[in-house]
Order: C-alpha cells, then structure tokens, then sequence
C-alpha cells in the first residue's frame, strides 16, 4: 500500500496562506541550507521549473511519483502559464470546476476524489502520493492521509487559509521526526496512528 502523505508549509499558527491562499511570505525562507536539505530528501516537491532554477533538475524523485492538488494550488502555476508544474510526477487536480485538463499530463478528478486516492495507494510501486495542497481537499481527504511533513515558518499570520478545511474531526498522528533549521524552520514528520 502506498502513503499519501500531506507535505505542507505554513505559519507558526497553522495557516498555509492568507485568506487568499497566498503563501509568498514563506518563500524568503528557502536559504542554503534549507534548499539543500529540500534537494536531498523531497527534491520531488520542487515544482519542475523551480528544479531548474534551484539547480534540482535531473534529480531522482526519492519518496513520490504522483502528485495531487486542489484547484487553487494549480490555479497559482496557471496563472505564470504553466500547466504541468509537477511534470516530473503523475499529475492529478482536484477540481470540480475547471472543466477539461489545459495540458495531456495532468488528469482532472471532478468526483470521486477520495475513491481515486485510495485506487491510487492501492497501485504497486515503492514512492508515494504527494498532496500538494490545499485547505478543502487536505480535508476531504484527511482519513486517507498517512502521514504529515509539516514546514513550519517562523511566522505568524493571524488569520488566513487553515492546513485543513473541515469541521471538528480529530485525528491522532505520532510523531516520527524534527528537523530544524538555522533560519528559524521546523520540519516535522508524523505518521497517522490507526
């Protein structure tokens, strides 16, 4: 069975965004050290033309092979004209309302989302599924999430998009690993208590 695992940046207070989704803020966080460990253990969570820019590309994806996104996360590579932003992972976007894929490499799941992520898991292979974000499908898809990378930045929003957008649903998750950074970054690793 293969991991659906919640890699996802936010603020000191849980937010991954602004209201908006906007998590530009964060970017200012991607030193050298914190690039170089991004490259060595998730250089597949670069989004392709970041590989390039970052010195990435041409690495071996090392825990994933499959990507799965919300609309607004894809809606921010749309909107720089990139269809394909994970074009070195299977590209999945969950959307019910952007209608037809604008690129052959990125299947749109309309309905059904949470039945395509389990026939994903349940496929042969040694990676993992990437969710990539955002609030409402990290929700929908909170019981099949086995395990959490959480980013945390040294900073606090105060208000904004939530890493989960559904009603009370308590989940447990142990916590597997810390990784910090001279930055002020926190790398926290989980693995979901069944």
């Amino acid at each position: 069975m293969r991991k659906l695992t919640y890699f996802i940046a936010c603020s000191l207070d849980g937010f991954i965004g602004d209201e908006h989704g906007d998590a530009s803020e964060m970017l200012r966080f991607l030193d050298d050290e914190y690039l170089a460990f991004l490259k060595a253990e998730f250089p597949e969570t670069i989004p392709t033309q970041g590989r390039v820019h970052l010195g990435a590309d041409g690495l071996p994806n090392k825990r994933f092979d499959t990507v799965v996104q919300g609309r607004a996360s894809y809606d921010e590579a749309l909107k720089a004209g990139i269809t394909s932003p994970y074009g070195h992972l299977r590209e999945y976007v969950a959307s019910r309302t952007l209608g037809a894929s604008p690129d052959p490499h990125v299947e749109i799941v309309a309905d059904g989302l949470v039945d395509r992520v389990r026939a994903l898991k349940a496929e042969e292979g040694g990676l993992g599924i990437y969710l990539c974000g955002g609030s409402r499908i990290a929700g929908e898809l909170l019981d099949e999430i086995d395990e959490l990378v959480i980013k945390s930045y040294p900073i606090v929003y105060g208000t904004g998009m939530p890493m989960f957008a559904t009603g009370l649903d308590i989940k447990e998750f142990g916590l597997d690993g810390v990784r910090t950074f001279a930055n002020g970054v926190v790398v926290r690793t989980y693995t979901r208590k069944r």
